[in-house]
């Protein structure tokens, strides 16, 4: 079973930056981050692969978020920056383990709250 804990998140006002990150107890081939709004479903935000050069990233936060991993500490961040408003939510780390397929382990996740 592998467990994450996500940390960074924050009160910020529109337009800052913060810095998430994840840190895993074990390696995994795809790492992800998820977010999930107020009153809405759990939506997709990037993910990166173990050779940290694969990446995807959501066309919401394209330009603005930028994912990456350090694989000798097991860990993955998101570099947010021009936050807005609707980029509040709670944000969650997923990882696929050693095979790739659907992310079957999920952090508690961490708040992250813009205001204008």
């Amino acid at each position: 079973q592998v467990q994450l804990a996500e940390s960074g998140g924050g009160l910020v006002q529109a337009g800052e930056s913060l810095r998430l990150s994840c840190v895993a107890s074990e390696s995994s081939l795809w790492m992800g981050w998820f977010r999930r709004a107020p009153g809405k479903e759990r939506e997709f935000v990037s993910s990166i692969h173990w050779n940290i050069t694969t990446t995807y990233i959501a066309d919401s936060v394209k330009g603005r978020f930028t994912v990456s991993r350090d694989n000798a500490k097991n860990t993955m961040y998101l570099q947010m920056n021009s936050l807005k408003r609707e980029d509040t939510a709670v944000y969650y780390c997923a990882t696929t383990g050693p095979a790739a397929g659907q992310y079957l382990y999920w952090g508690q996740g961490t708040q992250v709250t813009v205001s204008s």
